[in-house]
């Protein structure tokens, strides 16, 4: 399933290298597709996105 968040805080790669390692923590297999210029990330995931939400916030990234 797809899962879009908009996160407001992401602005550059660094924010996409940790929001990537705190993703692939929770879940190895799902795929990712960043749009910084939005600020949004799609996520495909088995992961529900209340869990998908909680780890994107403990990595400091809060969705919007």
């Amino acid at each position: 399933m797809m899962i879009c968040f908009t996160l407001p805080e992401m602005t550059c790669g660094h924010c996409v290298g940790v929001i990537n390692k705190a993703l692939t923590e929770l879940d190895p297999a799902c795929e990712l597709e960043f749009d910084l210029p939005s600020h949004s990330i799609k996520v495909e995931s088995h992961c529900s996105r209340e869990e998908l939400a909680e780890a994107l916030t403990e990595a400091g990234y809060r969705p919007a």
